[in-house]
């Protein structure tokens, strides 16, 4: 497993590195700068703020001064966020989007995975086809109509939740939010659980523990559903490294400080630093959220081996 883990870190530096360098020059060649979005600065004052920030040297300088920053641990300071580090900013607004987002993912595996297996294990009865019918609608139904629809009703209408703010992650504040990000995660996951364990269930193994007399429940939990849960563990990796990261729509509808919302903002402002931060974050937890989907991958499935 060491060897495996250690050719896929091999595998992982020059990619981030491969990501960090074409986020660099393609954030350099959008058009405008940091520093003429807002009011209109006299050609001397833009002139010094450039000198201040190294942005007066040429691209390659720029770039080799901000690789090996990074590489010692140093993402840079704000260029819009006066006497803000990239890394104090990520501190501050991470939490968010990681509470979120873990409650998001629980939420969306426990429900998903169990409505899956429901619906698996009635397939072709109403129970299938009810389940399949919501998690179309979920899939298709697009983050931007569910969120204001739950706010509309649930807090708006009947007043059972806040219709917005953060309000340092309390329960309320989070029920809707968490809601809107799950629904079409819950969506996915019971369709791809659905169609593992129609598969397994159908295996020659099952037919055995069937015809040894074993109880349903016992052949479900014991033995098809760590088989069909492969496929699902392929699509957590970038699914939770997205929900980790924050969603736009979400904060912006519920107005929450997350990554998500500081991203878009960073990048309509052409921070430079603050956008490069959050690509870093963002491609480092795809990396390791794959490695960890793969050592769960051989740890499901006896067939695989890491070596």
């Amino acid at each position: 497993m060491l060897r495996f883990i250690g050719r896929r870190l091999l595998v992982a530096i020059p990619t981030l590195f491969v990501v960090v360098t074409a986020a660099f020059f393609m954030m350099r060649a959008a058009p405008g700068n940091p520093f003429s979005l807002d009011r209109k600065l006299s050609p001397a004052i833009e002139r010094n703020l450039r000198e201040k920030y190294g942005m007066n040297r040429p691209l390659a300088a720029q770039y080799l001064d901000y690789v090996g920053g990074v590489l010692k641990g140093d993402l840079g300071p704000s260029l819009k966020y006066k006497d803000k580090t990239v890394l104090a900013i990520l501190q501050e607004n991470y939490p968010v989007s990681l509470k979120l987002g873990l409650s998001a993912i629980v939420l969306a595996s426990v429900t998903g995975v169990s409505l899956g297996v429901l619906a698996a294990m009635r397939q072709n009865h109403s129970l299938d086809y009810g389940v399949m019918a919501v998690a179309i609608l979920g899939v298709c139904v697009p983050t931007f109509v569910t969120a204001p629809l739950l706010v509309l009703g649930f807090a708006s209408k009947l007043g059972w939740l806040p219709t917005a703010g953060w309000n340092g992650g309390a329960l309320p504040n989070l029920v809707l939010p968490v809601t809107v990000l799950a629904l079409p995660q819950i969506a996915i996951i019971s369709r791809l659980t659905r169609a593992g364990m129609i598969e397994v269930l159908r295996s020659n193994y099952v037919r055995t523990a069937r015809a040894k007399g074993l109880p349903e429940h016992r052949i479900v939990t014991r033995h098809a559903l760590r088989a069909a849960l492969l496929p699902l563990v392929s699509y957590l990796g970038p699914a939770c490294a997205g929900l980790l990261t924050g969603s736009l729509v979400v904060e912006r509808i519920f107005n929450l400080p997350g990554l998500g919302k500081f991203f878009v903002i960073s990048a309509l402002q052409r921070d430079y630093t603050v956008v490069m931060g959050m690509v870093i974050v963002y491609a480092g937890l795809i990396l390791t959220l794959n490695l960890v989907a793969d050592l769960l991958y051989a740890a499901l499935d006896p067939r695989v081996r890491l070596a």
